[in-house]
């Protein structure tokens, strides 16, 4: 397989592997938050009523989403990129015979 093919289907294997749960920790964790906010909300963060539990575990979850979503992206970046172009240093070579 070249490059480009594996490039591909490791950008592939992380966003599902990494970006689908990255997304669902993007919207748990904007969730969590977002109602450890609100007061008088009825919250149970792992059997804990406080609501500043609540809010650390929805920040907590909102930047682990943003880690997993960016990784992705990077793999993406960095394996689909063209290569850069071969300098050719010495010029003033002479050309081989045509056969």
């Amino acid at each position: 397989m070249d490059k480009k093919t594996t490039g591909l289907i490791a950008t592939i294997a992380t966003a599902v592997f990494c970006g689908c749960p990255g997304l669902l920790g993007l919207c748990v964790g904007g969730m969590m938050a977002l109602v450890g906010a609100i007061p008088g909300a009825d919250i149970d963060v792992f059997g804990s009523s406080d609501p500043a539990s609540a809010i650390g575990t929805g920040l907590a979850m909102l930047c682990g989403g943003i880690v997993f979503i960016a990784i992705p992206v990077l793999v993406g970046v960095l394996t689909l990129r063209k290569p850069k172009p071969a300098v050719v240093e010495n010029i003033d070579e002479p050309l081989p015979p045509a056969s």
